[in-house]
């Protein structure tokens, strides 16, 4: 505690201001449960190694940061939305507030969410979102916060590395993966079923293999394809580590973790060209549309070893991720006259926060 008193006061003395609460807008679980909850937890356990207080509600005093990262408040992994945080600011205004965006109603072809997100954005003095391809679709259908930035999501290098990644030796199938948590048709299922069709012919199962693991579609199976329940930690790595290249069809993905746990564990990756996955997969696989796929799977294949020897420097980890969180939350604090000045919140009309706050 000693040491910790001198090293505030040292930063005290220079002049810079460093965060001390966080609190952050999502019930997380210890478990398999999607890529948000997986990306959040690694920012929440990196800010508590670096002394910074984490809650996951708004019933404390001079919080520095409050990330909003779910306003859907009926969503189990929503702890706080909008709404509260915007009551929170009117008692305490000096707090700042980053909305982390990492959804869109293209990922599974729903309608309401993209207006729900500009909506609830208006609390927030500076937006995040997980890839530049979902900042340039809101933005293309109205959300217009100056104060934006990206930072792409990243796994824990310390979970998922690839010092046990074992070479295709090409004396046998060469092994595809995927891994899901969410069972919607549009993470990739069509492409998923093509291959599980390709795996009928004789000649096709010879040169290849696939293992899904997550949830199906309700109604759903397989007649060629290994099929796993959802893992989590050193089950999910064993899983994935026992095949040789990564999988990705997800449509219109916003900014996964999947792709990036199965690169990191050195799997070159076969990649769907929509959503997010072009610019965190670019140079660590081969691209396809739908109607090249097996073409391209042929192309991933004939040059296998070249793609497996760039994975050592795939570069979406968690502690690239959380760093960049850090130093905006940091950059944020130290900069928090001039965020508070443009802070729209205040420059809306009275009435309005009757809308804001739910009363009308």
């Amino acid at each position: 505690m000693v040491f910790r008193e001198r090293v505030n006061q040292s930063i005290k003395s220079s002049g810079i201001v460093t965060i001390q609460r966080v609190a952050i807008g999502a019930n997380l679980r210890e478990n398999a449960w999607g890529g948000a909850n997986s990306a959040l937890m690694a920012l929440k356990l990196f800010l508590i190694s670096k002394g910074v207080e984490v809650f996951h509600d708004l019933g404390h005093s001079d919080i520095d940061i409050i990330l909003l990262t779910e306003p859907r408040k009926y969503l189990k992994i929503s702890a706080f939305n909008h709404q509260d945080i915007t009551r929170y600011l009117l008692r305490k205004k000096n707090t700042l507030v980053v909305h982390r965006i990492n959804e869109c109603d293209e990922r599974k072809m729903t309608t309401g969410v993209n207006q729900q997100l500009i909506r609830s954005n208006f609390c927030a003095d500076h937006t995040v979102f997980v890839s530049s391809w979902l900042r340039e679709l809101l933005q293309s259908q109205g959300l217009t916060h100056l104060n934006n930035s990206v930072i792409r999501n990243g796994s824990d290098t310390t979970i998922f590395q690839s010092a046990s990644y074992k070479l295709w030796r090409r004396d046998g199938p060469l092994k595809l993966v995927t891994h899901h948590w969410s069972s919607h048709w549009m993470k990739g299922f069509e492409i998923y079923k093509r291959l599980d069709e390709l795996l009928d012919k004789p000649e096709f199962k010879q040169r290849y293999s696939f293992t899904y693991i997550g949830n199906l579609p309700e109604g759903f199976s397989f007649r060629n394809t290994t099929v796993m329940t959802p893992r989590y930690g050193k089950e999910l790595v064993s899983a994935i580590q026992a095949n040789h290249v990564y999988l990705t069809a997800s449509m219109n993905e916003p900014g996964g973790n999947h792709q990036n746990e199965g690169a990191l564990l050195g799997l070159p990756i076969l990649y769907l060209s929509s959503g997010c996955l072009p610019e965190y997969c670019k140079g660590y696989g081969v691209p396809f549309v739908e109607k090249e796929f097996q073409e391209k799977l042929q192309e991933l294949a004939t040059n296998y070893e070249g793609w497996v020897s760039r994975m050592e420097s795939y570069p979406n980890t968690a502690k690239k991720m959380c760093e960049e969180y850090l130093n905006l939350f940091h950059a944020m604090v130290n900069r928090r006259g001039e965020y508070l000045n443009d802070r729209q919140l205040w420059k809306k009309p009275v009435t309005a926060f009757r809308t804001i706050l739910g009363l009308d």
